[in-house]
Formats: C-alpha cells, sequence, structure tokens
C-alpha cells in the first residue's frame, strides 16, 4: 500500500556565523548563510526509503522566511515531490510551540497523510521539540529516536524501531502518525540535475501566508510564543587563530602540526 508522507525541514543559519539580538533575544538570520538542518535530511532520507520501497508521496514542509524556497529545492533535488513552505512576517520570532502549530496547521490543510517524519532536532537549538508538539496538535501517536520504519501488511500499521543508550524497542502504531529520526541514522541521497530541473520548471514548491492557513495572529510569531527570553549577560565570541607551517618537508610539517595540537590540548600523548 502506498504513503502519503509529510517530511518537516528547517532553514537553519551555519553554525559557524550564529548571532542574537540582544534586544529580542532571538537569532538573527539576515545576511546570514543558512542550510538545511542537516538532521532533516535524515528524516528526507527516510520518507524516500519509505516511497522507494512502499510507494506513494513525500511533501515537504518549512516555516522560514523566503530564502528558505533554497532549502525546499534541495530536498525536491533528493527526490521529494512536493514542497509547501509557510512564510509570512506574522510567523517571524516563534518559539517552538507557535512553530508546531504553524506546521500542524500546514499539515492539516494538506489533508490526506499517512505518515510525518520530524528530524531528532535542530543544529541552531536542539530541543527536540517539534515532533511531540506536532503530533500533540494533531491528537497522533508519537515515537522518537526511530531507526527503523516497516509497513505491515494490513496497510494502516507501521512496525518501528527506536533506539536507546542500550537496547532497542519496537512498536506497532496505528496511521496516520508522527515519528522523529534519530540523528545519524541514514547518509541522505545526493541531488539529483534532473530532480533539480524540475524544481525550476514544475514549480512544485507553493507558499502560504498566514491568511491561507487562517491562523489567529495571536497564536503565531513572537505573539504566540510564551517563551521569553529574558536578558541576555553578553554574547559568548569565539576566538579564532590560524598558523601556517612554513616549510616543504612533509615529515616536519606532520611533527609541526603534532606539536601545535598536544600544545592546544587537543591531543595528550
Amino acid at each position: 500500500m502506498p504513503l502519503d508522507i509529510i517530511v518537516g525541514i528547517k532553514w537553519v543559519p551555519n553554525t559557524t556565523a550564529v548571532n542574537i539580538d540582544p534586544k529580542t533575544g532571538t537569532l538573527i538570520r539576515e545576511g546570514i548563510p543558512s542550510v538545511v538542518n542537516p538532521h532533516d535530511l535524515t528524516a528526507v532520507e527516510m520518507a524516500l526509503k519509505l516511497k522507494d520501497k512502499y510507494g506513494g508521496s513525500v511533501t515537504a514542509i518549512s516555516m522560514a522566511p523566503p530564502s528558505a524556497l533554497a532549502g525546499l529545492e534541495h530536498v525536491i533535488g533528493m527526490g521529494v515531490d512536493r514542497g509547501i513552505l509557510a512564510s509570512d512576517r506574522a510567523f517571524a520570532g516563534a518559539d517552538t510551540l507557535a512553530t508546531s502549530y504553524v506546521l500542524a496547521k500546514v499539515i492539516e490543510k494538506i489533508g490526506r497523510f499517512d505518515l510525518v517524519i520530524m528530524g531528532h532536532e535542530t543544529i541552531d537549538s536542539s530541543t527536540a521539540h517539534i515532533g511531540a508538539q506536532v503530533a500533540s496538535w494533531l491528537n497522533l501517536p508519537y515515537v522518537y529516536y526511530v531507526v527503523d520504519a516497516v509497513l505491515e501488511d494490513d496497510g494502516n500499521t507501521l512496525e518501528v524501531t527506536r533506539i536507546l543508550e542500550n537496547a532497542y524497542e519496537k512498536y506497532r502504531i496505528r496511521l496516520p502518525a508522527v515519528i522523529s529520526i534519530a540523528m545519524h541514522t541514514f547518509n541522505p541521497r545526493r541531488v539529483r540535475l534532473s530532480e533539480k530541473l524540475r524544481a525550476k520548471m514544475e514549480k512544485p514548491i507553493e507558499i502560504w501566508s498566514i491568511k491561507d492557513l487562517e491562523i489567529d495572529p495571536n497564536c503565531a510569531g513572537l505573539r504566540g510564543s510564551p517563551t521569553v527570553v529574558s536578558g541576555i549577560d553578553f554574547v559568548p565570541k569565539v576566538p579564532r587563530k590560524n598558523e601556517v607551517f612554513q616549510g616543504s618537508d612533509p615529515k616536519e610539517a606532520a611533527r609541526w602540526l603534532l606539536s601545535k595540537l598536544i600544545e592546544e590540548g587537543l591531543l595528550d600523548l
């Protein structure tokens, strides 16, 4: 039986270039290079593996500024069928509760689906809240740390395996359901040129505003976020330096590098 799958992705700032607005306590995203959250690419890979095995479709969703269209184009290049971007100034500054509410509204508007897959966490906040909160908004069963999923013969039940510190657990869940994938479970497949061209030619990405989703502005963005950053004492600065070996002897270069690593406390011999 084919599966209609929805997978969530987040367009996150490059972790080497994160800055915080001292007034609002939110991330400054303007002018900062961004990428698809790596743990969400793991979720995309699982969705595509299930599609390869059972057929069906994969729709990627995201809540982000318009620049995140590049992220949706990337996953469409991997083989995702369709992308939906919830983008509106009213969504800015959202915490996980407001974000999960908007994503749940996107899923409700999509309508027909069997499975929602989320990444383990995001590299810009690492809360690991979104999967559970989306499941709560939708009143659906939820399993996290998933490493494998098999559709049973009835076509309505999914057997999922999740990993713990020293064991594996198996669950049988009725569909529709929400799962989050344990990080590093799969290596995401490469983008294919033919799929990237489809993203440009067929334009399978839609942008939905707060009006399209019929969301009360008081439930979105900063206004809908109960999490408050009361203050920031300081923004940490990471000192950076570089040293270049001057010479051409590879053995001498290796000895020099080894001594520098020991000097910096990165090696203990």
